[in-house]
């Protein structure tokens, strides 16, 4: 028996798959993964697919990548386990900790702590921040300000920062009034007839200001943003949109988190994305990238002065009472330590800008398409938007399922991208991938464009 025809024997309803719909994974299964070697992965069928957003936005260094795997296999043979907890460490731990704090594009960096996901570091950087108003008597500086499209993750906490109804609806979220929604800097569709970059970024910080002022400067915590919005659609901010909301912050004393969970480690052509804008945040959140996604970590920086809150509090209570068991795993902290060496060696943020020069390149021919009403692209992360009508920027109805029919049109010609907040579709490769490979990713995003643009006009989705 083959190895497709076994797994075709097998219930696929036994495993539970996010962010899918259910009902018709039922009836069509999951396209099963089961090789990958740099850019490339296979499915059990044999067929070959570039890998055109890095996993989930997270392989930066591929797939199959000897190096790092010695480094699990040789830390598992040392000790596969042990905990942080009542003063026990271990050394891949304390390593990465300490390069994480040299590489800290925060100016104050005092600490590290470990979690496995992005959605558990932006949790941390919730509690962190209540935790440390409660230390310093302001007990009523809780609200934390999102944007509207955010990602930030899926807990209950990380969930109610992510302004995305698919994530929020029904779930209950966001759990209260703490949790407020700024404007996204989504030049695009959220400019108003006439108005310039430079205009739409003036009135997004006086819009933040004023929300700031309304709920009273003492009740805001914590201002949260990723670099280039991912899931929202690959949402890249005006020219000095970031410079002019941290001189606000810095104005009421509002702690700012960069969510560098997609934008870490060169994603951008810097270490982080916030150095890529100019800006130096209190503290970032890290995941995906840090082991190049082969095994599950995250991470917050933490400054000096949030330490020193909550070593305060944690004196007047006895404990430091949060952790997870797999806080600063040793072998995904041995798996970072190689990531980052890697990182380093290769200079991969640097190679990274060079390589954005063909990738912005090629994303901005798309803009010429029928099918495109906008481009989006930073560094080596990028989207199309879908629009049915160019000129008026009108979208497909929803039942057309646009970004679903291209992604699935590509993957026909061999591309796996990802079909963003319903009409965008993003690349974001392995910054490992070469010129040719590029080259042939681009061109077969093409292709699925044209076959898309071909039966938009025979089905007529336009009029859907």
């Amino acid at each position: 028996m083959s190895r497709h025809d076994e797994l075709a024997r097998r219930d696929i309803r036994a495993l539970l798959h996010p962010y899918t719909h259910l009902g018709r994974h039922e009836q069509s299964g999951p396209v099963v993964i089961t090789r990958g070697e740099g850019v490339w992965l296979f499915d059990d069928a044999g067929n070959a697919y570039i890998d055109g957003l890095a996993g989930l936005w997270c392989a930066t260094l591929g797939h199959g990548n000897a190096e790092l795997i010695e480094a699990a296999r040789a830390q598992m043979e040392k000790v596969a386990f042990t905990h942080l907890f009542a003063h026990r460490s271990n050394e891949p731990a304390i390593e990465l900790a300490e390069k994480l704090k040299a590489l800290s594009p925060c100016p104050d960096t005092s600490k590290v702590l470990f979690c496995s996901s992005g959605s558990e570091a932006n949790d941390m950087q919730i509690k962190l921040s209540w935790y440390a108003a409660n230390a310093r008597g302001q007990s009523g500086r809780k609200k934390i300000i999102s944007r509207h499209g955010a990602y930030h993750g899926v807990s209950i906490a990380s969930g109610s920062l992510t302004g995305l109804n698919f994530v929020q609806a029904d779930f209950d979220l966001p759990v209260n009034e703490r949790f407020l929604f700024a404007r996204a800097p989504y030049f695009y569709r959220e400019a108003e007839e006439g108005e310039t970059e430079e205009e739409f970024t003036q009135r997004l910080v006086a819009e933040l200001e004023a929300m700031i002022l309304r709920e009273g400067p003492e009740s805001i915590a914590m201002f949260i943003a990723e670099p280039v919005m991912g899931a929202g659609g690959v949402i890249v901010p005006p020219e000095g949109y970031f410079p002019a909301i941290t001189d606000v912050l810095r104005k009421y004393g509002i702690r700012f988190v960069s969510d560098e969970v997609i934008c870490g480690f060169g994603r951008l052509g810097e270490w982080f994305g916030c150095q890529t804008f100019g800006v130096a945040p209190d503290s970032i959140s890290v995941a995906k990238a840090l082991t190049s996604a082969y095994v599950p970590l995250g991470a917050i920086l933490v400054e000096e002065d949030l330490y020193e809150a909550m070593k305060a509090e944690s004196e007047k209570i006895g404990v430091f009472g949060h952790g997870f068991t797999y806080t600063g795993h040793p072998v995904a902290c041995a798996v970072a330590c190689k990531a980052i060496e890697i990182y380093e060696r290769e200079n991969i943020p640097a190679r990274a800008a060079q390589k954005a020069e063909l990738f912005e390149r090629r994303f901005a021919a798309l803009g010429e398409h029928p099918l495109v009403g906008d481009v989006r692209v930073k560094g080596m992360v990028g989207a199309i938007e879908l629009v049915a009508d160019k000129r008026s920027k009108r979208l497909f109805a929803p039942e057309v399922g646009i970004g679903a029919k291209v992604s699935a049109l590509a993957e026909a010609e061999g591309l796996m991208p990802r079909a963003v907040a319903g009409h965008n579709i993003a690349l974001c490769p392995p910054l490992i991938i070469t010129e040719e490979e590029m080259n042939e990713m681009f061109d077969r995003l093409e292709r699925a464009l044209d076959r898309a643009a071909d039966m938009a006009t025979r089905e007529k989705w336009a009029e859907a």
